[in-house]
């Protein structure tokens, strides 16, 4: 599968290490930071075995994360965190419906914005505060790089779509998006994570804000993963995407999974807020993206 430019295949970078040890630190410092030297020694120890040149980074991570929620003996550490989130994207739904409604472009922009709200890589990105003070400069920005036109061509001649939604906040402005897309007369699948993953959206998020009453249906990916973990994957899910006309697959976890398939069309909808992520992707860094792969 290609697109216009990029490479596609996310290998575990070097700079994926120290990214990943903020992040456990950030966890540890949510929970209990008197387990923060435990935390980095049990996530070295991972590290140690699993940085290897052919290591996919979104396998990497779903072992690393996994061991620090079991030593903080906590199943979402994010739990508070998402929840601001939440109220952040609820607070500018306003300006956010008016951009949407617009056009099509409009509606993938506003979805993209809430894509920032992913912490503790980051020192620039660190609480749902975030959103409200850049909202607005995230959308003058615009697209880094724009497929909304072949996008939206698809889901004019389609049937089939496939969602893959990312974070929650997120997920409240993902909801603009998915009332757009069902005007094309799609039959629309949103998959959200089977079980507490960083800040990712889950079952009940979708819910809350009524993604289940816009979308045909509603799945899961079917367990604990960073990104998509296609073994568990669920039977349906993965009929849906081999018949769809287009996946469209939020942020950048989900890049790092689908790099390693050949899925296609595929868009992909994220703010490149990771250097190996822009330069596999073959587009900007820490810019709003659209970019549909064949």
């Amino acid at each position: 599968m290609n697109s216009a430019s990029g490479e596609r295949q996310l290998k575990i970078h070097p700079e994926c290490v120290p990214c990943l040890l903020k992040r456990c630190l950030y966890e540890a410092e949510l929970v209990d930071e008197e387990k923060k030297r435990d935390v980095i020694e049990k996530t070295l120890s991972i590290l140690n075995e699993e940085f290897e040149e052919d290591a996919v980074s979104a396998e990497v991570a779903t072992k690393v994360h996994g061991k620090v929620y079991e030593i903080l003996e906590t199943e979402d550490p994010y739990s508070e965190v998402k929840e601001k989130s939440n109220r952040s994207a609820e607070k500018l739904l306003p300006k956010a419906k008016k951009i949407a409604e617009k056009s099509f472009r409009g509606a993938v922009l506003v979805s993209i914005a809430g894509n920032v709200l992913d912490f503790g890589y980051r020192d620039d990105i660190s609480s749902p505060d975030y959103l409200l003070e850049e909202f607005e400069n995230i959308i003058d920005q615009g697209l880094g790089h724009d497929d909304t036109k072949e996008i939206e061509e698809l889901l004019e001649k389609g049937d089939e779509v496939v969602f893959f939604t990312d974070n929650t906040g997120e997920i409240v402005f993902d909801k603009l998006l998915l009332e757009r897309m069902k005007s094309y007369d799609v039959h629309l699948t949103v998959v959200v994570k089977g079980a507490p993953i960083l800040t990712d959206a889950t079952i009940e998020d979708a819910r809350k804000y009524e993604i289940d009453k816009i979308a045909d249906q509603l799945e899961t990916t079917g367990g604990y993963a960073v990104g998509v973990d296609f073994d568990t994957l669920p039977d349906d899910v993965k009929e849906k995407m081999k018949r769809a006309d287009l996946i469209i697959a939020k942020g950048m976890a989900n890049w790092e999974s689908f790099s390693e398939t050949d899925h296609s069309p595929i868009a992909f909808l994220t703010r490149s807020k990771c250097r190996p992520v822009s330069k596999t992707m073959g587009v900007p860094y820490d810019e709003n993206i659209a970019k549909l792969f064949y």
